[in-house]
């Protein structure tokens, strides 16, 4: 087994990409189609600048979601912006993670996203994981998109590690376990 480099797993996105089964929105054994293409953190903005060039590239429809930024609409929606930024300033990280944990509950956020979906749409990309963090968390909102998301594929792109059954933010932090996705382009190759 040999370990892919960055380069060599995003060459080999598209092709991913573009594979029939995945479009049809069903994984192995009939599975919902969720993938996760999973990087070392600080790739962030290389991730990020190769994912809008395939979304200019795809010949078909994708919805790009950043969960930031889905955060933060929930959040002006509730006309708690100004709140939020206070408390945070006065109170710290943690304080804003509880105080907003109605408002950005994954059920509500999985909705949001959802109402996003157009048929035109063949696919959804979620980014903006890591910037998100600890607002929302990831294993919480894809358990929530299961039942929204069932005509759609959606491609997570998470910066840190996923092994199959287990989530790692930023390869560090437990995200908790989660093995209803596919990992997308593997990390390893069986090829020399």
């Amino acid at each position: 087994m040999r370990e892919l480099t960055l380069p060599e797993r995003l060459d080999r996105l598209k092709t991913a990409l573009s594979d029939p089964a995945i479009l049809k929105a069903q994984g192995l054994g009939n599975e919902i189609a969720f993938y996760i293409f999973d990087y070392d953190p600080q790739f962030e903005p290389t991730v990020t600048a190769h994912v809008q060039r395939l979304l200019e590239r795809l010949e078909y429809e994708v919805l790009h979601v950043d969960l930031y930024r889905v955060c933060l609409e929930a959040i002006d929606a509730r006309g708690l912006t100004q709140r939020a930024l206070d408390l945070e300033a006065q109170k710290g990280s943690a304080a804003l993670a509880k105080a907003l944990h109605a408002t950005l509950a994954p059920d509500k956020l999985a909705r949001l996203i959802a109402e996003k979906v157009t048929p035109q749409h063949r696919l959804v990309f979620l980014t903006g994981v890591g910037a998100a963090w600890p607002l929302a968390r990831s294993h919480a909102l894809l358990n929530n998109l299961h039942a929204l998301l069932d005509h759609v594929p959606l491609v997570t792109f998470y910066p840190g590690r996923y092994d199959g059954e287990s989530l790692k933010l930023f390869s560090t932090f437990d995200d908790d376990n989660y093995y209803r996705a596919f990992q997308l382009v593997p990390r390893t190759t069986r090829s020399a």
